[in-house]
């Protein structure tokens, strides 16, 4: 690196910084890495979309700023460094004594190479590169010469093996939504929602307020209409919410039948409307039971509404919101709790 570019980072540092400060952003190598970019000015996209999650919620949340990394700064697909490491040495290590040894049982070999590639699926987050990961094994699938000359079987193999070179691939392009998508509905999952209520609450001076959402006799759809019609009614409802969030406010899926949003910048009457109008919106959802030639149309469900204060910590953020979620069951569905006083 040149004294020119050495002084730009220096600077560039020192503007990221005192700005991740200020928005008490954690100083993980990831969020630096983000702010680092923001500052250099390089992605207008990147800044707009930053400033924006800044002015609805006075910070960027977890969720928010790995999503910012993965699209403008990281590579597409990244993997654990240390686990990964640790896997491709057993793999080699492994497969090389595969490759020398040609009087291996057959049945034993196909069980060596289904556990080699078995081990890839422990991939998860941040370190290498999809592509140096794929040049690793692709390095090892390339030793082919040897097996051609001493079994017609070996050369088979290395075919099926590319072949699931090719499959990893498109499992591993798929995984990085898998950590913070619900595959069903598209929309954030459980761990998305943790990470979020934890890196919000201290970050919220405007208020942060949580509604928690439960379908009415969900159990009812699976019995008498069967699991793939309840499986629509999750990604309507998902989908329904989903138009209603605004300025912010996030949705994910708590759990079975279950949804949270997180509105950040609220009090409990701004967020008491909001959930109210989703209950009003859920209200005018219509599927229809192909199988059976019916048409449902009574789709609703219960809201309880929470406002987190400094004296709470987020699993009592949580229990406050259930409690009024299951008093809004107990008084006879489709409504929002609290009442307003």
């Amino acid at each position: 690196m040149s004294k020119e570019m050495m002084q730009l980072a220096a600077r560039n540092l020192k503007k990221a910084v005192p700005l991740m400060l200020k928005h008490q952003i954690p100083t993980t190598p990831t969020n630096y890495a983000l702010w680092y970019t923001y500052v250099s000015e390089q992605m207008p996209e990147l800044n707009l979309r930053l400033d924006t999650i800044i002015e609805q919620h006075k910070t960027c949340p977890p969720t928010n700023s790995e999503l910012l990394y993965r699209e403008f700064v990281s590579d597409p697909v990244e993997v654990d460094v240390l686990d990964m490491r640790q896997n491709l040495e057993a793999m080699a290590t492994e497969l090389a004594h595969s490759l020398k040894d040609t009087n291996l049982d057959v049945t034993q070999f196909q069980r060596r190479i289904d556990s080699n590639f078995d081990k890839l699926n422990r991939i998860e987050e941040e370190g290498v590169s999809l592509e140096k990961v794929l040049g690793v094994v692709r390095g090892l699938v390339k030793e082919s010469d040897e097996i051609r000359s001493s079994t017609q079987y070996f050369t088979g193999q290395l075919s099926k093996a590319q072949q699931e070179i090719e499959a990893l691939k498109r499992q591993l392009e798929k995984s990085e939504q898998i950590v913070l998508y619900d595959a069903l509905t598209s929309i954030f999952n459980r761990r998305a929602f943790d990470n979020d209520l934890k890196g919000t609450l201290s970050q919220s001076p405007d208020g942060l307020c949580l509604i928690l959402i439960d379908i009415d006799h969900f159990k009812a759809f699976n019995d008498n209409y069967g699991h793939l019609l309840g499986d629509q009614v999750l990604k309507a409802v998902a989908k329904r919410l989903q138009e209603a969030c605004r300025d912010g406010a996030k949705l994910y899926r708590y759990g079975g039948e279950e949804f949270a949003v997180l509105v950040p910048n609220s009090q409990l009457s701004s967020a008491r409307h909001l959930a109210e109008a989703m209950r009003r919106g859920l209200e005018k959802v219509s599927l229809k039971d192909r199988r059976k030639d019916v048409r449902i149309n009574k789709i609703t469900a219960s809201f309880g509404v929470a406002q987190w204060n400094k004296n709470l910590k987020s699993t009592e953020i949580i229990e406050i919101a259930d409690k009024l979620l299951y008093q809004a069951k107990r008084l006879g569905r489709n409504r929002v709790m609290p009442i307003p006083g």
